[in-house]
């Protein structure tokens, strides 16, 4: 990188004064191997290398050391405006597109009816994309780049910009090509779908690859990172199978599940009172710490949380050296499924003192196969209707 344009000048002449470029790598180190079929996604702050990874993986990019090897025909559908020429047709963009990968006129006039079905922009189909909203430009982007027969798809964030129909739609057709044995690489902010469709998942920082597991623990590492950004690292230590972060002004001593008659439990029956207790110790003088209680379910999704402030409680002033219990008491409204428990205690602006991820696991046991994650109690009536 340069200070300014003109060193670039300075730098090639034989008595040059212009200051001496410095280096940045956008990616150092990265070393990873993806099966075919699996879905790896890739997620960490803004600038950590991300979409330049892709980019050098669809080949846009030439890396500067280092080498990457492909096998198989590559869709990507990287940053909004990418690969389509705005003063085109939707139409015309599909068949260039099409041809682009190699499909033959006769292939993409055969899976035109699905892509046009898919994007759903109606007449605007015959328009300049230019005249597209982003959601209808990346609906057609996307159609086009699962309708080619990929064989490895890339996706950048782009599916950021749809409706939740539209996303929804996609998570569907993302399960569908993890059936047909199609790799697919995605950066996405959205933790919730990197859990529920990832096989694996990396956190890149600062160009580097700092974790690379399951999408649970890859998320847990994340969000860990983000809370301790803008506070002093204490230690990340393992946990029941998870990750510990947090400043240490409090620290965690025990957490139980209780059932009805206050034993300790991992099997829970649905609609039984339940109680959470969680006990701390004050390692400094704090000012209404808060405590707070996180249910995710085995993809590492979350399904309930809440804590003492949203609660409208106040623990007041905690000396140093005083331990501190808070019970959460609740109905099992959970289906039946395993879930994990994650505690932590914060500061009132959300920063943590100590966060454990996933301490304890435990199942709802039931009869009834209801699905989703909450199990309401249910009154069913009926009647022939008359007439």
């Amino acid at each position: 990188m340069y200070r300014r344009p003109v060193d670039r000048l300075f730098e090639v002449l034989p008595f040059g004064a212009g200051a001496a470029p410095t280096e940045f790598w956008a990616l150092r180190d990265v070393n990873l191997n993806v099966e075919r079929g699996e879905v790896l996604s890739i997620v960490g702050p803004n600038g950590s290398g991300k979409s330049t990874l892709l980019q050098i993986v669809s080949g846009i990019l030439e890396p500067t050391r280092g080498r990457v090897l492909t096998q198989g025909r590559i869709a990507a559908l990287l940053e909004l405006g990418a690969g389509f020429n705005p003063e085109f047709t939707g139409r015309e963009n599909v068949f260039l597109n099409g041809e682009i990968l190699g499909m033959t006129r006769r292939e993409m006039e055969r899976v035109f009816p699905e892509i046009e079905k898919f994007a759903e922009i109606g007449t605007f189909i015959d328009r300049p994309v230019k005249e597209y909203s982003s959601g209808m430009y990346v609906r057609l982007a996307f159609s086009t780049a699962i309708h080619v027969d990929p064989e490895i798809l890339i996706v950048d964030e782009a599916l950021a910009v749809g409706d939740a129909i539209f996303a929804n739609r996609c998570v569907k057709k993302f399960e569908d090509l993890k059936k047909r044995n199609v790799t697919v690489l995605f950066v996405s902010h959205d933790l919730g779908l990197v859990k529920r469709l990832s096989d694996r998942a990396v956190l890149m920082v600062n160009g580097r690859v700092e974790a690379l597991g399951s999408p649970s623990e890859v998320v847990n590492r994340y969000v860990g990172l983000v809370l301790e950004r803008d506070q002093p690292r204490r230690e990340e230590a393992r946990v029941g199978g998870s990750f510990r972060h947090g400043d240490g002004a409090s620290r965690v001593e025990s957490v139980e599940i209780l059932d009805a008659t206050g034993s300790p439990a991992r099997n829970l029956q649905p609609g039984e009172p339940v109680t959470i207790v969680v006990r701390a110790r004050a390692e400094r003088e704090l000012e209404d710490p808060v405590v707070g209680v996180l249910i995710r379910n085995r993809l590492g999704i979350d399904v309930f949380g809440t804590n003492t402030r949203i609660e409208g409680i106040d623990l007041g002033r905690v000396t140093a050296g005083q331990t501190f219990e808070v019970e959460f008491t609740f109905d099992c409204l959970l289906t039946r499924q395993d879930y994990t428990l994650t505690v932590a205690t914060q500061y009132r602006e959300g920063y943590s003192q100590d966060w454990l991820d996933d301490v304890i696991s435990f199942s709802v046991v039931d009869a009834r196969d209801v699905a989703g994650f909450a199990n309401f109690k249910t009154k069913v009536t009926w009647r022939l209707a008359s007439g």
